[in-house]
């Protein structure tokens, strides 16, 4: 019964999808179209008609589940311990040392290749 009511808007969605899009072409075609106003004004413009857009968009049943993706992301966002500055310092050392030992190791086995390959071919 509930995926019933969810399809019902489906029409709805489409044509508000539809608005979302002209107001995006909207945006784009004006801003190519008033090239003799400042570009502060089209900027403020664009943004304006962008938000708009965004309403829109978020009013329909895929803009729903996004903003509730948003929101869970955020809560999770909230949970996570960063590093301190002594740890990022520490771990970004420890990559570099790797990095440089695997550099170093690659590097001899490449001479070691190009010196049998030389034994070989003479």
């Amino acid at each position: 019964m509930a995926t019933q009511a969810a399809n019902k808007g489906g029409a709805l969605d489409a044509l508000k999808w539809l608005v979302v899009i002209a107001l995006l072409v909207i945006a784009v075609l004006g801003n190519g179209y008033f090239t003799d106003v400042g570009l502060l004004y089209r900027a403020i413009g664009v943004i304006a008609v962008v938000l708009v857009a965004a309403v829109v968009a978020m009013t329909t049943l895929r803009g729903r589940k996004f903003n509730q993706f948003r929101k869970e992301a955020w809560t999770e966002l909230r949970k996570v311990i960063w590093p301190n500055r002594n740890e990022t310092t520490q771990t970004t050392l420890l990559v570099l040392v790797v990095v440089l030992l695997v550099a170093l190791m690659l590097w001899l086995f490449d001479m070691l290749i190009s010196y049998l390959i030389g034994l070989f071919i003479g």
